[in-house]
């Protein structure tokens, strides 16, 4: 089992987390990088992006909810503390009788009431709070990581489609000159229309390419605006990868358990759920509450705070569940239920944040090894581009020869575009997976 805790009533601290019993590092070998950098903005030596990225943090609305969220459980835990203490309540009255004679009364009272928390049900109460609210604050973290890698990945995405433009603009100067080419052919009587109209398709195909494309990046630029908190404009623009130089130290599997936010979370919500409980099965015992009031009486308003008419009491109130149709055991038996779902959700958040490193390691290894291979192939491709095109010229090849090996060339260098985009996408998840984004 990968959890920590052992039972979902009682949960000691996560002092040994090697009794969850993890191997001591993670199968995939760390990414082969001459530096290691501490966070995800020192990740990739691009200011711009971390220029965005320190944006959103500070004015994405997600993370503005999420911190609300927090907001709202400190004023909860106040409340809960709040019963530990005695309240005393202000009352004023007036009252008018009619019998033999009338008779109006001013009556002003304070009441004081304070219930003895024998069996710790209001002490628990208060501690299911105050770990919700913890819980609560890591979310907050966990949200503020998620929120700088989703900029990083919209920021490369807006990189890889800036440059796929590129591409398929050139592409399309490439096969116009082709065509004017087949075109200074046809005229000289070496070609047929079918060729004319090969190299025409490929012109029309490659434009219709490029509407799609420029639309692509107005997609992620707007994504990214929209992720920093500003109008989802197409006007942000990003043009170069960064350097691949650095990566981060995934750690050992059992400092993942302290490092990742969302798993401190689900482990303090299991602790809240616990306490809850306790506030159930407390619930089931008697209840002693201590009363008090004091006031005065006077016929007339003017002269209640001066009255001699003085009234006091003092009373101790024993209170225990006889028949409730069972509702307070059924509320002991959801609230056992739900601190089982809490530690299986836990369990679950384990396991996800392991096999998120396990995948950003092994990705990092094949996207590389993808990325030389696909060199290479670009590197042929364009000889074999170059070299087609004079013979073509020479009357040596065909038209669809020479088509076919301008579109390898370009859906090669696509590629290459898209790999490098992966790699760099991955390095974000390695980064957030293993608890490092901020």
């Amino acid at each position: 089992m990968l959890a920590i805790v052992p039972g979902c009533t009682t949960v000691p601290a996560p002092t040994r987390v090697n009794d969850a019993g993890l191997p001591t590092s993670f199968e995939g070998p760390a990414p082969e990088a001459p530096e290691i950098a501490s966070s995800l903005k020192t990740l990739f030596s691009a200011p711009e992006l971390n220029r965005q990225i320190d944006r959103a943090l500070r004015r994405n609305p997600d993370l503005r909810t999420a911190a609300l969220r927090l907001e709202e459980a400190g004023f909860n835990t106040r409340r809960s503390k709040a019963t530990l203490l005695p309240s005393l309540t202000a009352n004023t009255s007036r009252s008018r009788s009619n019998t033999d004679f009338q008779e109006e009364v001013f009556t002003g009272t304070l009441d004081a009431r304070w219930e003895v928390d024998l069996w710790g049900r209001l002490r628990a109460g208060v501690n299911a709070a105050s770990l919700n609210e913890t819980a609560l604050s890591y979310d907050l973290r966990s949200a503020h990581q998620s929120i700088a890698a989703q900029t990083a990945q919209a920021w490369f995405n807006l990189v890889s489609e800036t440059q796929l433009l590129r591409l398929t603009e050139r592409s399309l100067k490439n096969f116009e000159n082709t065509l004017r080419l087949v075109e200074t052919r046809f005229e000289a009587g070496l070609v047929n229309l079918g060729d004319l109209d090969l190299a025409r398709t490929d012109v029309e195909t490659t434009r219709a390419q490029l509407a799609a494309r420029r639309d692509e990046r107005d997609k992620a630029a707007r994504q990214l605006a929209a992720l920093t908190g500003d109008y989802p404009s197409a006007n942000l623009s990003a043009a170069n990868f960064p350097s691949l130089a650095k990566s981060v130290r995934p750690g050992a599997p059992s400092t993942l358990l302290m490092k990742r936010p969302d798993i401190v979370a689900a482990y303090h919500r299991i602790r809240a759920a616990d306490a809850n409980v306790t506030v159930a099965h407390r619930d089931l015992y008697p209840s002693f509450t201590l009363t008090a009031s004091t006031g005065q009486r006077s016929p007339t308003l003017r002269q209640l705070a001066n009255s001699n008419f003085n009234t006091w009491s003092i009373l101790a109130n024993l209170s225990a569940p006889l028949l409730d149709g069972g509702s307070r055991r059924a509320e002991l038996g959801s609230a056992n239920s739900r601190a089982k779902q809490a530690l299986s959700q836990y369990q679950a958040t384990v396991l996800t944040a392991l096999r998120e490193v396990e995948d950003a390691l092994g990705s990092d290894r094949y996207l590389a090894s993808q990325e030389a291979s696909t060199r290479l192939a670009l590197k042929a491709a364009r000889s074999a581009e170059s070299r087609i095109q004079r013979n073509y010229e020479s009357g040596l090849l065909e038209i669809l020869s020479l088509l076919e090996t301008q579109r390898r060339a370009f859906l090669t260098e696509e590629a290459l575009i898209n790999v490098r985009t992966l790699r760099f996408q991955n390095r974000v998840r390695l980064a957030l997976a293993s608890g490092r984004a901020l």
